[in-house]
């Protein structure tokens, strides 16, 4: 029974990591360079193994993001997801520039 328990928590830990990082890096359609840590594949910005998620830039980047060229990349596994806003931001997510930024 306990190893149930065990396995309940570790489970639980895994999932409440993964909502709260940002997604994996994807393929990205290319604007002119591609961001770091993406290499140009035809019309795509493919990400190589150590790149990390990037979102189209529109303006400033938004928190825990740096800019490369037309894109915002993630300074790290642990940056928070950031979409582009239109107009108010979702529940669950702040105002940083042109982007809401995942509160969790």
């Amino acid at each position: 029974m306990q190893n149930i328990f065990k396995l309940a928590f570790i489970a639980t830990a895994l999932i409440s990591s993964a909502v709260n990082a940002t997604p994996p890096p994807q393929p990205l359609v290319r604007e002119s360079s591609c961001p770091s840590g993406y290499y140009s594949s035809g019309s795509y910005c493919v990400p190589n193994n150590d790149a990390h998620f990037a979102i189209e830039r529109n303006g400033s980047c938004p928190s825990g993001y740096y800019s490369s060229g037309s894109y915002c990349v993630a300074s790290s596994d642990d940056s928070k997801l950031a979409i582009p806003r239109i107009n108010s931001c979702p529940s669950g997510y702040y105002s940083s520039g042109n982007y809401c930024v995942s509160n969790k």
